[in-house]
């Protein structure tokens, strides 16, 4: 497990491009935290890092937004509004769980029985004015990142 304390959304960013340089095609990460806790900035400064040059939206409404990135497939989920988990059927995530495909799962609770388990878990708490970050392994990918992310301090 690793611990960050994270005093801007410039803060929040830099550490999800320090994600980036650990993830892995095929990797599950499920972002936890509550609205407006960091989860979409993250995820931002991740698909930076990765090369996207356009606006990084939260999914809220679409429940998920595909990128194409050069030599990545990434698909951000937010199932916030997610009414049932049998839905991800429907909404494609099974044509996503190729082992190719990078996956970034806000609010995973709510498709509980339905995802594939995370390799990592990203929780974003507030701290003051700031936020707290925790980030704990869930499968051998998981622990390559953070022992990566410990490297790279």
């Amino acid at each position: 497990m690793l611990n960050f304390m994270l005093d801007s959304a410039t803060a929040t960013e830099r550490l999800g491009a320090r994600l980036a340089a650990v993830l892995k095609p095929g990797g599950v990460v499920y972002l936890r935290g509550e609205l407006g806790a960091g989860k979409t900035t993250l995820a931002r400064g991740l698909l930076r890092a990765l090369g996207h040059r356009g606006a990084v939206k939260s999914p809220t409404y679409t429940l998920v937004e595909p990128y194409q990135l050069d030599g990545w497939r990434l698909f951000h989920w937010d199932l916030y509004r997610l009414t049932d988990p049998g839905e991800l059927e429907f909404l494609g995530l099974r044509d996503q769980l190729d082992g190719e495909a990078v996956l970034l799962i806000e609010w995973p609770e709510r498709g509980q029985g339905e995802l594939p388990a995370a390799d990592l878990e990203v929780t974003l708490d507030y701290v003051g004015e700031g936020r707290g970050c925790r980030l704990e392994a869930r499968a051998p990918a998981g622990q390559a990142m953070l022992v990566g992310l410990a490297g790279s301090a």
